[in-house]
């Protein structure tokens, strides 16, 4: 298996994919080719040629050649998926739905379709149709009983603590992120690093192996490399596969003490209150108090707490006191340590640790 990690290979995809040992991979990310069955070139209404993706590697003789060479490439990636692996695939409406069938037919389990929204897409030059502004990614675990890998807290932190959605606004790649040469783009369709930055920290962790079928200039590993994952992909065009090779290794990956994802918290073992009082952390008859020592309660031996006439549970019972419908008694609740206030959360956290360890 080290053969296939944090390199590249150039070659065709399906021949290097079947000697990729099973259940190596933690994640695939596909970016295969449209079929964008582009008839006459396009011209602005200047007459100047528009720069779309007529390239060969882009073109098949029917949807039935298409659909053979998409079903082969996805049985051979989901067979080097580990059980609890996921894939996504990226499309437009050429292929996307074409891409979906095939991964329901292999029981692939979809979580979710993801509408990448680009803020400065290509105009329809012609006036005949909509401006093509998105495209489409279908995330799916290897099959339904998966425990797929899914950074809810991380993306909550990165989306300034709110739910990420699944329609992305982020800008098609441009600038100096772009590779040229000779002032003309290397490759027609490069991806910008935003977005697999988004995919990756959603649904990897540090040290886990991601595989790339057609990789490209490389966006997917030199984004593995930055967030300390392994990687692996393959490229059959030399000229994008030598592109590749050398934009990864310029990059340089971030320190891995940056590299900590926040932990889910449906992912940390379950602890009680009554766990705390049980393991004689807490007794008792122990007074807990809010963070001003305004009201106060007492632990009774059940796991209870009773605050005047008012008894329950942390949560309720202070809920009760602050007149909502709920309250995380967790951070509510302090004790009393050495002359200073801590939250009896900081115990479950020790409790986490310990049960880790």
């Amino acid at each position: 298996m080290s053969n296939f990690l944090n390199t590249i290979a150039n070659g065709d995809s399906l021949e290097i994919l079947k000697k990729i040992p099973s259940k190596s991979f933690d994640l695939v990310f596909a970016d295969p080719p449209y079929n964008m069955q582009i008839g006459e070139k396009l011209r602005r209404p200047d007459d100047s040629k528009v720069n779309g993706v007529d390239d060969k590697w882009d073109q098949f003789k029917s949807f039935d050649h298409y659909d053979k060479f998409c079903k082969a490439w996805l049985i051979e990636c989901k067979r080097i998926l580990k059980d609890d692996g996921s894939i996504w695939v990226i499309g437009s409406y050429h292929n996307i739905f074409r891409l979906g069938y095939h991964l329901q037919n292999l029981d692939y389990w979809l979580l979710n379709d993801i509408i990448w929204r680009k803020n400065n897409p290509m105009p329809n030059f012609r006036g005949t149709r909509f401006t093509n502004a998105h495209e489409t990614l279908i995330w799916a675990s290897k099959n339904k009983k998966s425990k797929y890998k899914f950074n809810y807290q991380s993306l909550k932190c990165f989306n300034d603590d709110l739910q990420m959605r699944s329609d992305w606004l982020l800008p098609i790649c441009n600038g100096k992120e772009r590779l040229k040469k000779n002032g003309q783009k290397v490759h027609s369709t490069q991806k910008p690093e935003a977005l697999l930055y988004r995919i990756i920290l959603a649904t990897t962790n540090k040290g886990d192996a991601i595989f790339d079928p057609f990789i490209g200039t490389g966006t997917s590993a030199v984004v593995a490399k930055k967030l300390g994952r392994n990687f692996f992909g393959i490229e059959k065009d030399k000229k994008y596969y030598l592109a590749a090779k050398k934009r990864i290794e310029e990059t340089k990956p971030l320190k891995d003490e940056f590299l900590d994802t926040v932990q889910n918290n449906k992912s940390k073992p379950r602890i009680p209150f009554g766990s705390l009082i049980e393991m004689g952390i807490l007794e008792p008859g122990m007074t807990l108090f809010d963070n001003k020592k305004k009201y106060n309660a007492k632990i009774m031996a059940d796991g209870s707490i009773r605050y005047k006439d008012n008894e329950g549970s942390i949560h309720k019972v202070a809920a009760k006191i602050i007149g909502a419908e709920s309250c995380n008694g967790w951070t509510y609740w302090h004790y009393n340590m050495e002359g200073s206030m801590k939250p009896i959360d900081n115990l479950r956290q020790k409790l986490f640790i310990k049960n880790s360890a």
